[in-house]
Parts: structure tokens; sequence; C-alpha cells
């Protein structure tokens, strides 16, 4: 048995903060790409809706609700009126969405976002400040959450990002090892 090849390992934010997330509870994985997250929530047995511009890339999220939407083009949110217990993104930025986002979560819900950050054009891709987080923004965007983690700077050298677990109402007893 060999490994698979298209197997990538999620974010250590993403999996560092899993706990957070109610047993059995409902993720949305916004901007899923191949799925990583997704994988990690079915493994730890959630229902998990996997939304992506292009699912078939999706090869992770086996199990998943799979959605195709376009996010940016102007049309309506294709989620329209479900809640989640949890809404993870990373590696991606559009600024109108943090509003649906955030209403997305149910009471006590968690939102694991992780993206890059102004200053991660001296490492490479992304360069373009409209896909770049300003120091603090995500804070801002999140507003109204309880804030379990925050980071912000650069990683390894290599990229800037921001980073953040936050919960719909009070925070919780104990935070995740």
């Amino acid at each position: 048995m060999g490994t698979d090849p298209f197997r990538v390992a999620p974010s250590a934010w993403i999996a560092r903060f899993a706990a957070l997330v109610p047993a059995g509870g409902c993720v949305l994985d916004l901007a899923c790409g191949g799925g990583r997250h997704s994988r990690l929530f079915l493994d730890r047995g959630h229902a998990v809706t996997a939304l992506d511009r292009d699912v078939a890339q999706a090869r992770l999220a086996e199990g998943a609700e799979l959605m195709a939407a376009d996010l940016e083009d102007g049309s309506p949110w294709p989620l329209a009126g479900r809640r989640f217990d949890a809404v993870v993104v990373t590696n991606y930025l559009w600024r109108p969405l943090f509003p649906v986002i955030l209403a997305s979560l149910n009471p006590g819900g968690v939102l694991l976002y992780e993206t890059f950050a102004a200053g991660n054009e001296k490492y490479g891709h992304p360069a373009n400040p409209d896909h770049l987080l300003r120091r603090g923004e995500l804070l801002e965007l999140a507003g109204g959450l309880t804030v379990v983690a925050y980071e912000d700077g650069v990683e390894g050298g290599a990229k800037v990002v921001s980073r953040i677990a936050a919960v719909n109402g009070p925070g919780p007893a104990a935070l995740p090892a």
C-alpha cells in the first residue's frame, strides 16, 4: 500500500482548533480546494459541506456534500438559510463574504480562518493587496465573535499569514492542546 499522492496535510492551525467544533456538528469548508480540511472533519465524524468554484478538484472531500459556486460573481449566497457549527476557510479572501460567513454560524459555532496577510508580497504569491489581509483586519472582520486564538505575522521566513479561531458566543471552557 502506497501513500495517496493527492493526500495533503491539513493546516496545523485548523487541525489544532478542530476540537472546538461540537462533536458531530456540521462544518462548512469554504473555498475547499482539494478538500484537505473536509477530510479532516469527515474523519472526525462531522457532516461536511465543501464549497468551491471547482469541486472537481476536491478529491479528499469524498463523503462531503459538494457544492460548486462562484462566490465572487455577484450571485446569491448558495447556502441561504443554512447554519453551521463551524466555517473553515484557508488561503482565500473575499471581504464582501464576511457578513455571510458570520451569519452562517450557529450559536456556539466556530470560525477557523487562515489566509495570507500584508507583507506576503515579499515572499511571492499572492502579492495583490486585494488578496492580503491588513494587520489586525481579521480581528475586525470577525467582530462580535469571541476570539480563542489569533496570530498575525511571518511564518517560517516563507510567508505572512493571519489566523483566527473564534466562537459565536462565549468561548470554550478549555482550549485544545
